[in-house]
């Protein structure tokens, strides 16, 4: 926690603030980002969230999120409002990279930068910094800020459900890096008339039957279990893409379908873009999946959940992990699942 007292000091004076969080944001980086818009509003702040690309619509619900600007489809005002910027928060991403070229634009600034982020190995030269990989969510840290301000009694309803939106999903339905400090957290936020069983409806139970029909695709039809290595790979075509018409958002919660298998450690999600191969990886207990994403997929992430790239065909990328997989079976067949 890097000169929080000082960012204290700079907040109690009226500003112009900007908050960004990643491409292709999940309900973390939504949930934190609107969590902290409300709360900065209440403080009397200017505030403006701008994303690099559309949020998915299971969160479209989150209060204000209409509010959000997409750098991709309104990049002339994303520009402008971080012009006028007093400060810029970086919230779930530790590098201006993956931001893309909103990156780029608010890397040419001198803004002073704010990071608030739970990932691995920072790279953002920030002036103010929360970074904890062991929490949570960024939304957890969120309300941690919150507190660190002495203003958790500014904790109200719409604040409430952005941050448990990005708690639920990024902790899966309270499965993933879990402690007795986040449940006090999830009570405090029921408590103050956070309606947990209205967010579980809205974002669980709002599936199109298209994303229905895709996952049964995929686990018909694109999946494929070696058991040796206790992996699951499930894989997208750009053909895939056109015929189910994937939009953002209706791959969400696909690769964790196969650690529901008993045996299955590592499931990796594999999807073929137009130029570029994207991977996610998922594992469950003391295997991690973050070091085969660094350092074979120029990628990273968390213990447990990584993401990836590769330069290579859908094929040769399928190919590429699994000829990594037997460098990592000693720990596979050791690595307890909880």
């Amino acid at each position: 926690m890097e000169n929080i007292a000082e960012l204290k000091t700079f907040l109690s004076i009226p500003k112009d603030i900007v908050i960004c969080s990643h491409r292709n944001p999940d309900g973390d980086a939504i949930g934190s980002s609107l969590g902290l818009y409300h709360f900065l509003n209440k403080m009397g702040h200017t505030v403006r969230v701008v994303f690099p690309s559309e949020y998915p619509d299971f969160v479209a619900w989150l209060p204000d999120a209409e509010s959000v600007i997409i750098y991709d489809i309104e990049s002339d005002r994303a520009e402008e409002v971080v012009d006028r910027a007093d400060l810029i928060f970086c919230l779930d991403f530790n590098s201006l990279s993956r931001i893309d070229r909103l990156g780029e634009y608010i890397g040419g600034k001198d803004t002073p930068l704010a990071m608030i982020d739970h990932h691995l190995y920072p790279d953002l030269n920030a002036l103010y910094e929360i970074s904890d990989p062991s929490s949570s969510s960024t939304c957890e840290l969120v309300y941690d800020f919150i507190q660190m301000m002495d203003m958790q009694k500014e904790l109200d309803v719409p604040i409430g459900e952005c941050l448990f939106t990005g708690i639920l999903t990024d902790t899966g339905s309270f499965k993933y890096a879990t402690s007795p400090k986040l449940f006090r957290i999830v009570a405090h936020l029921i408590e103050i008339g956070v309606d947990d069983y209205k967010i579980q409806d809205l974002i669980f139970n709002a599936q199109s039957e298209k994303r229905l029909r895709l996952l049964g695709h995929c686990l018909a039809n694109r999946m494929e279990i070696l058991p040796e290595f206790h992996t699951g790979i499930i894989y997208l075509t750009r053909n895939d893409y056109d015929v189910f018409n994937i939009q953002r958002g209706d791959t969400e919660g696909i690769v964790n379908m196969m650690l529901t298998m008993k045996n299955v450690k590592v499931a990796a999600f594999i999807m073929e873009q137009p130029t570029i191969v994207k991977l996610s990886l998922r594992s469950k207990g003391d295997f991690s999946v973050q070091e085969i994403c660094q350092k074979h997929f120029k990628g990273g992430g968390h213990k447990n959940a990584s993401g990836g790239a590769s330069y290579f065909s859908l094929k040769k990328t399928i190919q590429k992990l699994k000829d990594i997989l037997p460098e990592y079976k000693t720990a596979l067949d050791d690595a307890k699942p909880y």
